[in-house]
């Protein structure tokens, strides 16, 4: 039987003065704004530059198309609650944006894990490259990627869903994040926080775990070049990737992977937010910053346009 009588959540993340809320509908509009030009900008450019039709881009191109999906799934909803009264959403559309969130999480996990091993190949076993990495693997990664992300979140956010909630429904946070929602269910839920901690250390930790053995192959070989230009020329073609992977799985590890004991309301709304908001934001301020090629291809289109 369904015990389920809420039809709707109320979220409370929101600052109750009317001025603070248009700063933040106009803050939040900005990085909206950024983060969806800047990684269509990416797409674009890495697209229309034949050189850049690598592995090493095409990865580059997903996660930038995965940035702007992660971002949409809970920026316009906050922006309308800056702005609206009603700062309610639907049984059934917290689940969806609880699970698009799990979803595109835990394919830019995996994805991360993938451009790890294509920098490892690159570098470790520059020789094999195009027969290692080729058009078919980087396809297989990425939808490997894209199916462990559709299937593990289906069942915390399906068994999270089917729990009674009959008490308040009084979100304290931006969006439906995980542990907020399951606070409110009228059921012990000491079973579902164990399997979302089980499925959270499977998503985050063997994708890391697989990330630092291939930098450390990465490393072993930086080591042995005989030059300090070389050494450098190769390490910057990874330390953007790192920074990446510093930002993303440091946010969402702080989020998920710590006892129900430490839980802080405040903190992890401020860590939520920045994984799903302004991590997709930094992409491709990091990526056209830092790599020399894409900055090229930035110069080499705006150039065209200028002239023509």
């Amino acid at each position: 039987m369904n015990k389920t009588s809420i039809t709707y959540f109320i979220f409370l993340g929101f600052p109750s003065y009317l001025e603070v809320q248009i700063l933040m509908f106009v803050l939040f509009s900005a990085v909206y704004t950024v983060t969806v030009t800047g990684n269509c900008l990416i797409i674009l450019i890495t697209w229309a530059d034949i050189t850049l039709h690598t592995p090493m881009y095409f990865f580059l191109r997903i996660l930038s198309f995965l940035e702007i999906c992660y971002i949409s799934v809970t920026l316009p909803k906050i922006l309308q609650n800056f702005v609206s009264e009603d700062k309610s959403i639907s049984f059934s559309g917290c689940a969806t944006q609880m699970y698009f969130i799990l979803f595109l999480g835990t394919v830019e996990c995996f994805l991360l894990a993938s451009m790890s091993y294509d920098r490892c190949i690159a570098i470790c076993l520059p020789l094999h490259y195009t027969v290692l990495m080729s058009k078919g693997v980087c396809i297989y990664l990425t939808l490997a990627s894209w199916m462990g992300g559709i299937l593990i979140p289906l069942v915390n956010t399906t068994w999270a869903f089917s729990l009674p909630y009959c008490g308040s429904n009084e979100i304290n946070h931006f969006f439906c994040d995980f542990p907020p929602v399951l606070k409110l269910a009228c059921a012990d839920t000491s079973l579902n926080e164990t399997v979302m901690l089980v499925s959270s250390l499977v998503i985050t930790l063997i994708p890391f775990i697989f990330i630092l053995a291939s930098y450390t192959c990465i490393l072993g070989t930086i080591l042995r070049m005989p030059s300090s230009e070389s050494r450098h020329k190769v390490f910057s073609t990874c330390s953007s990737h790192l920074i990446m992977v510093t930002l993303f799985y440091g946010s969402a590890s702080f989020m998920y992977l710590h006892p129900k004991s430490s839980y802080s309301l405040e903190r992890d709304k401020f860590l939520s937010l920045f994984y799903t908001v302004i991590t997709p934001m930094l992409n491709p301020i990091i990526y056209s910053l830092r790599n020399t090629e894409v900055k090229k291809a930035l110069a080499k289109m705006f150039k065209r346009k200028i002239l023509s």
